[in-house]
């Protein structure tokens, strides 16, 4: 445990303009009453901090004053808590693990975007009062930091099955996918992807089918390893994988392999990418939802879409972001449960040393969820490469042996070896 003190010394990455981004030493307060001290033990580097990064102060939730006031960046993160102000000591103890919600009901203020205290990316950050009071706080038993970390993703994913709806006596909605149809996940052998189709296999109203799409034969069949066909028959669901460059007609071929062979009730397009996102339009079957769930870059992103089987066919277009804390809690309730599997996002792990570098560089880094462990420092390292790193330090080898017997995925076991071998408590 550190010894507080006024003006205490942490380390972290800070915002100041466009494409500015600093690993700096910097002096966090002593806390107020109402705030809480938090050790960051682990932060996953989201492409919304890239962009935000692209955009700086003219991003809506960065203050028009960072280049002055530095915000620390990072919004995927998990930890401990350290200290707790007189405020809240009836409802968090020090030594707590913790998770948080970045997206704060009713304000555009973020931790990651808009706070010079409060941040993923740094080893100490100070919760304030309005992120505690919106419920946005709170604490967990789970057996490690990563599943907290990337429960953010993996909340975004809850939130977009449970936007779709679908139409009872014409005009009752009934929200959440269809219970017993067809779901496809187009583009989905991503990390996000991969995330949609672990929950697809733990909800209460599964899907009979679940066809997931890519046009790359290696992260189909690196998909297929993870969540495999096998394992999705076995909780009673039809998973299939499909390359669609190979298909001839991409539409009726996909339509064909839904549950009765005239389209989907669900479809997510897990890429902002104008012809997926109408191939999604076109496989839709009568009262099929379509969710473009992949954020677009581009403000002026469209695509053709057919208002006929909007009219006559009771077809439904609608896009869903972030998620909300049931949907945070959710995520971390089932991964503890091991109902979901959010290793299956990361690809990558590091160090607080390579989040500079990572971010900058992240949409050119092939892979999933890039992971960053706050109190070592270490080259942000695909699972796949950990063995590499073995020539200065044999520990990676005996670490790419626990990611080997988790069938390649990063785990609560590789966490433990991970910061035990660099003395992090």
């Amino acid at each position: 445990m550190i010894k507080l003190q006024n003006n205490m010394q942490v380390k972290g990455v800070r915002l100041y303009a466009k494409d500015d981004i600093r690993l700096e030493e910097f002096e966090l307060p002593e806390i107020k009453d109402d705030e809480i001290l938090v050790k960051v033990m682990s932060d996953s580097i989201c492409m919304s901090t890239w962009k935000m990064v692209k955009q700086g102060a003219d991003h809506k939730r960065v203050p028009a004053d960072v280049a002055d006031h530095p915000i620390i960046i990072g919004h995927e993160f998990a930890g401990d808590i350290v200290k707790v102000g007189k405020k809240w000591q009836d409802k968090f103890k020090p030594g707590q693990k913790f998770a948080q919600q970045p997206a704060i009901p009713g304000q555009a203020e973020s931790p990651g975007y808009s706070y010079t205290e409060c941040g993923g990316a740094a080893t100490y950050c100070i919760f304030p009062n309005d992120i505690i009071e919106a419920g946005c706080l709170w604490t967990h038993e789970g057996d490690s930091y990563f599943e907290s970390s990337v429960a953010e993703p993996m909340c975004c994913v809850i939130c977009g099955y449970k936007t779709n709806y679908h139409v009872k006596d014409r005009y009752e909605h009934v929200m959440g996918t269809k219970a017993g149809g067809s779901i496809a996940i187009l583009g989905g052998c991503g990390p996000m992807g991969l995330g949609a189709v672990s929950y697809a296999l733990a909800i209460e109203n599964k899907p009979a089918k679940v066809i997931v799409t890519d046009i790359d034969d290696a992260k189909l069949a690196r998909a297929n390893e993870v969540i495999s066909v096998e394992e999705a028959k076995e909780k009673g669901v039809e998973l299939i994988y499909v390359n669609t460059a190979k298909m001839d007609d991409p539409v009726d071929g996909l339509k064909a392999l839904s549950v009765d062979g005239k389209g989907f009730d669900d479809v997510f397009v897990y890429v902002p990418v104008r012809p997926v996102a109408e191939l999604g339009n076109k496989i839709l079957g009568y009262d099929g939802c379509m969710n473009l769930f992949a954020g677009p870059t581009d403000s002026e992103f469209s695509a053709d879409v057919n208002l006929y089987d909007c009219h006559y066919n009771a077809t439904k277009i609608l896009g869903s972001t972030g998620g909300s804390i049931d949907d945070m809690k959710e995520a971390i309730d089932r991964a503890a449960r091991k109902e979901i599997k959010p290793a299956v996002m990361i690809t990558h792990v590091g160090g607080i040393d390579s989040i500079v570098d990572t971010t900058m560089n992240l949409p050119n880094i092939p892979g999933g969820k890039k992971l960053s462990y706050l109190h070592i420092n270490m080259p942000m390292t695909a699972i796949s490469d950990l063995r590499s790193l073995a020539k200065d330090d044999p520990f990676f080898n005996e670490l790419a042996d626990i990611c080997d017997r988790h069938n390649g995925l990063w785990s609560a076991e590789a966490e433990k070896a991970l910061l035990t071998h660099y003395g992090v408590e």
